[in-house]
């Protein structure tokens, strides 16, 4: 029996508000300063009624390099899931990024690949929606169809998205209209 569909998501610059200075994204430093984007509850429920299993996906190298703190982005995460309870899992990546490279440090798929297992996903029929390279790449790389939101940072995509969109919306709108999420 094929497993069910999901569809990955980042985190900053996908679900939540991202803080860009000199065209380059980064995470909000504080709780207070963690906001979703507009309708990004409506289009999780929408994704979820579909039949579709959220997860999101997330590195979050600053705890890593001692500039956060894991208590914070802890916090973060449990302001997340009270706002989009259809989220089923958060998988997080704390790696800085230095030295050996991490299967589970996105562009690697090893978040994507634990949470599929854990939760009996099926990558043939699932997606990945990000804002950065490293989102794109994960995906292509554990096998799954892409959505990229544009926000015009300073860096280049390495690889080309199935999708290209302007919002979350956007992105949840073409999972939605590409199809049925049935074997």
């Amino acid at each position: 029996m094929p497993g069910r569909p999901a569809v990955f998501l980042d985190r900053d610059g996908t679900l939540n508000l991202q803080v860009v200075r000199e065209g380059k994204p980064y995470p909000p430093a504080t709780v207070e300063e963690f906001r979703l984007f507009e309708g990004v509850p409506e289009a999780c429920r929408a994704l979820k009624a579909a039949g579709y299993v959220l997860v999101v996906a997330t590195n979050q190298p600053d705890v890593g390099r001692g500039q956060q703190q894991q208590a914070v982005v802890e916090a973060q995460h449990a302001k997340l899931q009270a706002w989009v309870p259809e989220i089923a899992r958060i998988e997080v990546c704390y790696d800085p990024g230095r030295g050996e490279v991490s299967r589970r440090r996105k562009p690697e798929p090893g978040m994507v690949l634990d949470a599929a297992e854990a939760l009996g996903i099926d990558l043939a029929r699932s997606w990945m929606v990000g804002d950065r390279w490293r989102d794109i790449d994960c995906g292509q790389r554990a096998g799954l169809r892409t959505v990229f939101i544009d926000f015009h940072y300073e860096e280049a995509l390495e690889a080309k998205p199935d999708v290209t969109v302007a919002s979350f919306k956007e992105a949840a709108a073409a999972i939605l209209a590409a199809g049925s999420v049935q074997p």
